[in-house]
């Protein structure tokens, strides 16, 4: 009985092994992840003169939000953040016109043996145009979390063009953190699963084939 068990559950893995997974799935475990992460190094961010601004502006965000250790050590950390932001101000320039014409003209004319004439016309014209400009500012950011593996298990992007008590950099790192704080979240909450399936590999196959062959001659029996 034991050993059919033991089949039962190789079979499953198999099947697992071999179906892709679903886009559920890969979110679920990649949540997962994210609560076994103790250690974050942020890497530079690429995008300009600004990038390097944004990166110490979220580094003091992701501070305050107490989820991992921050470190300077590549090479303790868990996970790197890696990714490219902008901050950028310009100019924004609006231009209208109105503009209104009217015209009238009117005329006659003979001819006998005198000749007589009469022209009139009547012309108005009327145009408006308006100028303004106006300062903007706008900071956006893409960013992503990869394990020691090469794995993306995070990623988001966010923008802003400020807000009522911070500027648009300050307010783009807060969505990053505020975002990164609701997946958290979310992966406490997953369900624990009640049994892991783990695919086999080409020895544990074998192994498990040589189990199955030696319980042949005890049933035989």
């Amino acid at each position: 009985m034991r050993s059919v068990l033991v089949i039962l559950v190789v079979c499953m893995s198999a099947l697992a092994a071999d179906k892709a997974p679903s886009a559920a799935a890969i979110e679920e475990s990649s949540l997962k992840q994210l609560l076994e992460i103790r250690r974050v190094y942020v890497d530079r961010l690429t995008g300009g003169e600004t990038a390097a601004q944004m990166r110490d502006i979220l580094l003091s965000s992701l501070e305050s939000s107490k989820l991992f250790v921050l470190t300077e050590n590549q090479e303790r950390a868990d996970a790197i953040l890696k990714g490219a932001a902008e901050d950028m101000v310009f100019t924004e320039v609006h231009t209208s016109s109105d503009s209104l014409n009217a015209r009238a003209n009117m005329g006659t004319g003979r001819t006998t043996t005198t000749k007589g004439g009469y022209n009139a016309g009547v012309g108005f014209g009327e145009s408006e145009s308006d100028h303004s400009a106006e300062r903007r500012h706008e900071a956006i950011a893409a960013v992503r979390l990869v394990n020691k593996d090469g794995d993306v298990i995070w990623a988001t992007t966010q923008e802003s063009m400020g807000a009522k008590f911070r500027g648009a950099s300050t307010d783009v790192a807060d969505k990053i953190t505020a975002r990164l704080k609701e997946d958290f979240e979310r992966a406490r909450k997953l369900p624990a699963s009640a049994m892991q399936v783990i695919p086999l590999s080409g020895a544990a196959s074998e192994q498990l084939g040589q189990v199955a062959l030696k319980q042949e001659p005890a049933r035989n029996q």
